[in-house]
């Protein structure tokens, strides 16, 4: 197995599963963005983006998508069965975790950061308030609970985990936006980060 990977990306997503799985695997790190920086990279996805993961025949780009065949195929004890009463849950927190809580986000960190034209600004705002109205979800089920899906660690909060931390990173005019968020939600990030695959995982690239 082979993961490219650039460091704080939605690449942690899959590094961080494979390291809380403790296989073997090859990691190759490069700058971001991959395909302006290192453009020899598109011989290989042409994409351009990362996560690029490579397992014999099979290779993908998504994620959370990564993290879920990591899981099935190999049996990881981070998965939700099927016949679970929560599975419907989990499925869907994999599914929202890119589409609704890490997508907003991108478009907030391309209009303050990377494009700083100040006619964009309203984009970045009204993406802003998307994700705050999205990840509202999240925030009710861990006011009582630990963790999404069967009180347990899973690779639900791997997916939904790495958007939050994202969060850490996004700039707003109040801060970051983890600083809009509800205490609990920062204590629930805290218990990810204290785990020590994701220390080793986010450290990697560094």
């Amino acid at each position: 197995m082979k993961l490219y990977h650039s460091r704080n990306t939605r690449s942690l997503r899959a590094l961080w599963m494979l390291e809380e799985m403790g296989v073997d695997y090859e990691l190759d790190i490069l700058p971001f963005p991959p395909r302006v920086k290192q453009p020899e990279y598109l011989q290989i996805n042409k994409l351009g983006t990362v996560p690029y993961f490579v397992d014999g025949d099979i290779s993908m780009t998504e994620s959370t998508g990564i993290c879920q065949y990591l899981g099935d195929k190999y049996q990881s004890a981070l998965v939700v069965s099927a016949d679970h009463p929560e599975y419907g849950e989990y499925i869907n927190w994999l599914h929202q975790s890119d589409a609704s809580l890490t997508f907003p986000q991108s478009l907030v960190l391309r209009y303050t950061v990377m494009d700083k034209n100040p006619e964009t600004r309203v984009v970045a705002e009204q993406y802003k308030t998307w994700f705050l109205s999205r990840i509202q979800r999240a925030s009710d089920r861990l006011k009582d609970h630990e963790y999404l899906v069967d009180d347990r660690f899973t690779i639900a909060d791997i997916a939904v985990g790495y958007a939050i931390f994202l969060a850490t990173k996004v700039p707003v005019a109040e801060g970051k936006i983890i600083d809009l968020l509800e205490p609990h939600m920062r204590a629930y990030l805290d218990r990810l980060m204290s785990r020590p695959a994701f220390i080793k995982a986010e450290a990697l690239g560094a």
